[in-house]
């Protein structure tokens, strides 16, 4: 994964295709809050198939990260996949998965980051480590600034500020 260019909005735009609404419900949650955390700007849009996710058509390419549950009526997450265009240098894929079943040399093919098991009682964790492992790919880093206001003094993440402005002081 190549890093952000200079001038690229540094906002993550992510997709969730999972025929499961709860389970699409919680891992938004879980990434919102993960963001936040990071000071990280963030657009989650979410899928109910890969056949949904696939009528976008060129504009699969838009997202940075891509949560594909593998097991999927009419097009399944692997399928799903091989349709994203350009994916190998702009997409960092992730396939959840029920149980552990054998699908890493197809994953391999579609050139998969992680399996993330949905029945996991450690989801929240997985998650975050998932996306520990995603930044560190993309050599993403976040800087953070000590601004001083009325009401004390605050620390922002410089990727989060759209601008600044100053009356008399």
């Amino acid at each position: 994964m190549q890093n952000l260019e200079r001038g690229e909005k540094r906002m993550f735009r992510i997709a969730i295709c999972d025929d499961e609404k709860i389970f699409r419900d919680d891992l938004k949650e879980i990434l919102i809050r993960y963001m936040t955390d990071r000071g990280i700007m963030l657009e989650i849009d979410t899928f109910s198939s890969g056949k949904e996710f696939v009528e976008l058509g060129i504009e699969m390419v838009k997202y940075k990260i891509v949560f594909l549950d593998i097991n999927m009526d009419e097009l399944d997450g692997i399928m799903t996949a091989k349709k994203i265009p350009g994916k190998q240098t702009r997409i960092c894929l992730l396939f959840l998965l029920l149980a552990f079943v054998n699908y890493t040399i197809e994953g391999y093919k579609v050139d998969a980051v992680r399996y993330i098991l949905k029945d996991n009682k450690n989801l929240f964790a997985s998650v975050y480590e998932c996306m520990d492992a995603i930044h560190e790919k993309m050599d993403y880093k976040i800087t953070w600034v000590e601004f001083d206001f009325c009401e004390g003094t605050r620390k922002v993440s410089l990727n989060r500020i759209l601008y600044i402005e100053s009356k008399l002081h």
